[in-house]
């Protein structure tokens, strides 16, 4: 199942809806912040989780993972219909385009990051799988467990992203950067 994607959906419907992350999460029996994690998809919920988050939603639970298994051999996403997502918030100002969607089961999450001067994510983060950069524009630092990589355009960076790792911009100027996400 694309995870990037059924995030977006319960982010998009409860936006729509106008509900905040405290209602639906409390009427899903769950915290906010576990509703958060959910929406960045930096966690994966449970079936019966998800199941009181869609009934919170007011759609079915089948109406929310209708597609996702979907598997197509290929798979275009034009520049028009990336789609903006801003993750973790509270933590990072960097805003992340998915580059293709609408295929399930796919290994690689392939992101542009706009990445403001000055920001960047503010505290380390790890997470399963493996992690590709590529600075397309401007300079950037990776902080990777004790060790801190400055890398400007066309450097790029292969890791295990379970180390925690931050990304942020010193700089005075934005930087962009190709990220893809490997899971497991």
């Amino acid at each position: 199942m694309n995870l990037v994607e059924l995030s977006q959906r319960i982010k998009h419907r409860r936006l729509d809806l106008g509900l905040s992350l405290e209602t639906v999460a409390a009427s899903a029996g769950q915290t906010r912040s576990w509703l958060s994690k959910v929406e960045n998809f930096r966690i994966t919920p449970s079936l019966p989780a998800l199941a009181r988050v869609s009934e919170s939603l007011g759609v079915t639970l089948s109406t929310l993972l209708e597609g996702l298994d979907a598997k197509p051999q290929i798979v275009l996403t034009k520049k028009a219909n990336r789609q903006a997502i801003e993750r973790d918030a509270r933590n990072s100002n960097i805003v992340y385009h998915t580059l293709v969607h609408g295929r399930a089961n796919r290994r690689m999450n392939p992101f542009v990051l706009d990445v403001p001067a000055g920001g960047g994510r503010s505290v380390p983060r790890p997470h399963e799988g493996e992690e590709f950069l590529m600075v397309l524009q401007g300079r950037v630092t990776l902080e990777y467990g004790k060790e801190s990589f400055e890398l400007e355009k066309d450097d790029t960076l292969y890791f295990d992203a379970n180390i925690p790792h931050r990304l942020h911009n010193s700089h005075q100027k934005p930087a962009q950067v190709i990220c893809v996400f490997l899971e497991d």
